[in-house]
């Protein structure tokens, strides 16, 4: 997206700054509060200066998701390695994530206006989707959650899916079912796979 024009290191301790930035103003304000003076004022640097890194806005929200896909997806690998046969708590522990999911429900409402980078988004969601797959896929046969009454891509996408929905009606002041939603889940987690120790980490969603 940068066309011919130089631009920072990938590698460049202030990129990540800047993207540090990117992520406390997407939390605090919202994707619209992402500009190159609201990062430059987060990040005690000149507007010059972040242009130089990201010369255009979509390079900075891509950047953005390809840091945060590569941070959850390593994540996520290292707690489905940990936690053979809590795959599906695995995934809910980690989607229940405050910060996860408050940035995950940005970056989806950011394809759904800007086209440029629509794709983007969808590529590093699919990435993310696969690494769960794979690893429900590695379960022996008899771990199935539902005896056959629904497909693991059903239930991996109402697992995953359901702490992004709670996070949004959150965000418009609707609460009413969250708790009962919230202990069906966990009630079902404990059925199918006994906890034998936290399968996630961060601060999640009530």
């Amino acid at each position: 997206m940068a066309g011919s024009r130089r631009v920072g290191a990938e590698t460049s301790k202030t990129r990540d700054v800047l993207l540090d930035s990117v992520e406390r103003l997407m939390l605090d304000e919202g994707y619209a509060g992402v500009t190159y003076r609201a990062v430059a004022a987060r990040s005690g640097v000149t507007a010059g200066l972040v242009q130089y890194y990201f010369p255009t806005l979509d390079d900075v929200f891509v950047a953005a998701i390809r840091r945060r896909t590569d941070r959850n997806v390593d994540r996520l690998a290292e707690a489905l390695r940990a936690h053979p046969g809590e795959e599906l708590r695995v995934v809910w522990e980690h989607s229940r994530d405050e910060a996860t999911a408050a940035l995950i429900s940005e970056f989806t409402a950011l394809g759904n206006h800007r086209k440029s980078i629509r794709a983007e988004i969808a590529k590093v969601t699919e990435q993310v989707r696969a690494v769960q797959l794979d690893a429900l896929a590695a379960r022996p046969p008899r771990h199935d959650p539902t005896n056959g009454l629904l497909p693991v891509e059903t239930v991996l996408f109402l697992i995953a899916g359901i702490p992004k929905l709670i996070k949004l009606e959150k965000g418009i002041g609707v609460s009413l079912s969250r708790a009962e939603v919230l202990d069906s889940v966990e009630r079902f987690l404990d059925a199918i796979e006994p906890r034998t120790g936290e399968a996630g980490e961060g601060t999640r969603e009530g």
